[in-house]
């Protein structure tokens, strides 16, 4: 038996250290890394009973392995890790694997898989998701990268993950940047699902003036049924949780400003180069950078009036309503973020199996919730499904739920209370329901003045026509009269 480590782990924060703890737990050693040498000191002396190897230099992680040579990079993502695999990549052979388990952009892991594969080497780009707990007790992991090296990294990575009945919460997704993109997609579903959730919670306080005890006793219910999820069992322990100082709810303590590292972002900014409706997302979003403009809203709040709140006339009616809502908002994120996938799947040739990413999402992840058991066996039934509405299944659910969504909206909206995440989940099935939208005066309106032609209803796969509009005008307006 080898003496030396079985994997290496460069980065020590908080996510690689209960990573290494993970790995140690399963009997598979580790010899750690970290920029600052006297934080590695620490870490070791802080587990002493456990078998990681100390290492201060790259030449001393790389002789520390077993071959073909493994080795995770959990540190920030952009140029942190390209300047890690600047230092460490020389130091390796053939076959060896190097594994980026940050929130990277997908295209840097694309070209970082391009570069090492000219050396001989096998580049993985691993999602992580399930935050610091989950990296220590069992995380969702989406890994993406070369198909005959997925062999060297999966019982590890298996033997980490969380695990539900349907087996480890781990899956190869695809070559190269897949993994990468599917967390991101991932993060942007999370941030529709959160923005859903503070609208939920804003009309059940503002608009039903239920102090945070009741709330957190109304969404306990709810995650007992339909709406079982992580995301929801967290906020009622956040309502619940109280201030020190204070003796009120910890969360009216809080600055009203949600920050974002940019995984948002970018699943909204690629779903736009994709051509791939996502509003829920890119709400989600909007809503985070219109909070952080606090000073604005404190001086429109002093000079713009609007509606105010007022007790609905039937308050059980209008609760179980919200909770339709946040349903039908929940299934519009997913279905705009498989749809997502489904275009990247085909733009970049990963031939992703999206049954199989719902799957990998069923535990350890942040977006885990009983939603995914439909949302896997739609797309187990038909993997080609072009968009989630269509499953028979989930959409006699959203349909279900769409009235509560309508008369949720509707008294945020009466009351002055914005709600952008439910806004744009009901135009998006909307939508989608609608045999005929208005765009076709936008198609006239661009031929108008651009020239750039439109298809006809009674032609629509012949080829683009032009309509001089102003002789058609004039020629309208005279035989109109």
């Amino acid at each position: 038996m080898s003496d030396r480590a079985a994997f290496g782990l460069i980065g020590l924060g908080t996510m690689g250290s209960n990573l290494a703890l993970n790995l140690d737990d399963h009997g598979i050693p580790v010899a750690v890394w970290n920029r600052e040498p006297e934080q590695t000191r620490a870490f070791l002396a802080s587990h002493p009973a456990r078998g990681f190897t100390a290492t201060f230099t790259f030449e001393e992680l790389v002789r520390a392995l077993e071959r073909p040579r493994r080795i995770l990079i959990m540190i920030p993502a952009g140029d942190p890790v390209d300047e890690t695999l600047a230092g460490v990549v020389p130091l390796l052979d053939r076959g060896d694997v190097a594994i980026d388990g940050g929130n990277s952009l997908f295209h840097d892991t694309r070209r970082r898989a391009e570069e090492l594969a000219a050396r001989g080497l096998h580049f993985f780009g691993v999602g992580v998701s399930g935050g610091s707990e989950g990296a220590r007790h069992g995380p969702s992991l989406m890994p993406g990268g070369p198909a005959e090296a997925y062999p060297l990294l999966a019982p590890a990575l298996e033997a980490i993950a969380a695990r539900t009945e349907t087996g480890p919460c781990v899956g190869w997704l695809g070559p190269d940047g897949a993994g990468h993109f599917v967390k991101m997609v991932h993060n942007g579903i999370e941030y529709a699902d959160m923005q859903a959730i503070a609208e939920a919670y804003d009309l059940l306080g503002r608009g039903l003036d239920f102090d945070a005890g009741r709330i957190a006793e109304i969404l306990a219910e709810w995650n007992r049924g339909p709406l079982d999820s992580y995301l929801l069992e967290i906020t009622v322990d956040i309502l619940r949780a109280e201030d020190p100082e204070t003796g009120r709810p910890l969360v009216e303590s809080i600055l009203d400003e949600a920050e974002q590292k940019g995984t948002g972002r970018w699943t909204a900014a690629t779903a736009l180069d994709l051509g791939v409706p996502a509003p829920s997302i890119g709400a989600a979003v909007d809503a985070r950078a219109v909070s952080s403009r606090r000073r604005e809203r404190l001086a429109a709040s002093g000079l713009i009036q609007g509606p105010r709140p007022s007790a609905a006339a039937d308050r059980d009616a209008l609760v179980d309503a919200i909770r339709d809502a946040l349903y039908a908002a929940r299934i519009c994120a997913f279905a705009q973020g498989m749809d997502l996938i489904g275009a990247a799947s085909r733009e970049y040739r990963w031939s992703i199996d999206r049954s199989e990413v719902a799957r990998v999402w069923t535990g350890g992840c942040i977006i885990r919730s009983r939603l995914l058991d439909p949302v896997r066996r739609a797309f187990l039934d038909r993997p080609d499904l072009p968009l989630l509405l269509l499953d028979p299944d989930v959409g006699a659910r959203i349909e279900s739920a769409q009235a509560g969504l309508r008369a949720a909206l509707a008294a945020a909206q009466r009351g002055g209370l914005p709600a952008p995440a439910w806004s744009a989940a009901l135009a998006y099935f909307d939508a989608f329901r609608s045999p005929r939208l208005p765009q076709s005066l936008i198609q006239a309106q661009r031929d108008y003045f651009g020239a750039h032609r439109y298809r006809r209803v009674d032609d629509p796969d012949g080829p683009p026509v032009h309509t001089d509009w102003s002789a058609a005008a004039a020629e309208g307006g005279r035989a109109s009269r």
